[in-house]
């Protein structure tokens, strides 16, 4: 592996676990300003002091995120996008580049395709194209693969996902994003066919604590390597609680309840 790429991977991934807590917060493009990522410099530190491994976000937030003190936390920008004002809000197109991200000090970039959309074809070659241009600059690159469109009745069916992995992996990502499958054992096979990292999306926002951190909890069981997830956590009403909660979980192998009672509930 190239050793820049190595090196940004350790930024991302706990080099004793290789696991990872990714707390993405490219939600603005997408619906706006919504709650927990108005202040971004508090949204960032609330996850950093927490322990998080990575925040994930569109190259313009960098600016209003950096802190200039407080934890360091690596930085994944994501370079394709969508909004939902759009007619083709599953259409995601290009917005950055890996020297983008390069030139912000990035360890990581990302990118979004949604399998079964219209323009499928498209998002693919964006895929395989910029896959091949991080690894030229040696930048970890992430691929958030999700099953959205019309023929797709379930995007959570384990053969779905499987596949969604499966296409991150072979147009040359590093670590691949899919929704959670339900369960341990239809999740572990879907680990077991990539040779990369697996790290679960969170989807709609919970309404149970509890759910989520056992959600986690068995991704990992399973042979998942942590979570790229937003909402869950930097809406949680004490986010820098939560973010240790999911350190015990994901990097400690805590019980849910312990980790429950960090996260302030019970």
């Amino acid at each position: 592996m190239h050793l820049g790429k190595s090196i940004r991977l350790e930024r991302i991934f706990d080099r004793e676990t290789q696991r990872t807590i990714v707390v993405p917060m490219d939600h603005g493009v997408t619906v706006g300003p919504i709650k927990g990522l108005v202040d971004m410099r508090s949204a960032v530190s609330s996850v950093a002091d927490g322990g998080a491994n990575a925040v994930l976000m569109h190259k313009g937030l960098v600016r209003c995120g950096h802190r200039n003190r407080g934890r360091d936390i690596g930085l994944i920008v994501h370079i394709s996008a969508s909004t939902t004002l759009s007619p083709f809000p599953n259409a995601k197109a290009l917005c950055a580049s890996v020297e983008d991200a390069i030139r912000l000090g990035a360890d990581g970039v990302s990118v979004h395709v949604n399998l079964g959309d219209e323009t499928e074809p498209t998002m693919l070659h964006d895929l395989g194209t910029i896959a091949s241009r991080a690894n030229e600059w040696g930048m970890p690159l992430l691929a958030m693969v999700y099953a959205r469109g019309p023929k797709i009745t379930d995007e959570f069916d384990p053969e779905v996902v499987a596949h969604c992995a499966r296409v991150g992996m072979e147009l040359g990502a590093d670590v691949v994003k899919v929704p959670y499958t339900g369960d341990p054992e239809t999740f572990a096979r879907v680990v077991a066919s990539c040779c990369i990292p697996v790290v679960i999306a969170g989807g709609p926002k919970l309404n149970s604590t509890r759910a989520f951190l056992e959600m986690v909890r068995d991704s990992v069981a399973a042979g998942g390597a942590g979570l790229s997830v937003g909402r869950n956590v930097f809406q949680h009403k004490d986010p820098g609680a939560l973010t240790r909660a999911l350190r015990g979980v994901v990097h400690e192998n805590m019980p849910v309840d312990e980790a429950l009672a960090i996260a302030g509930e019970e």
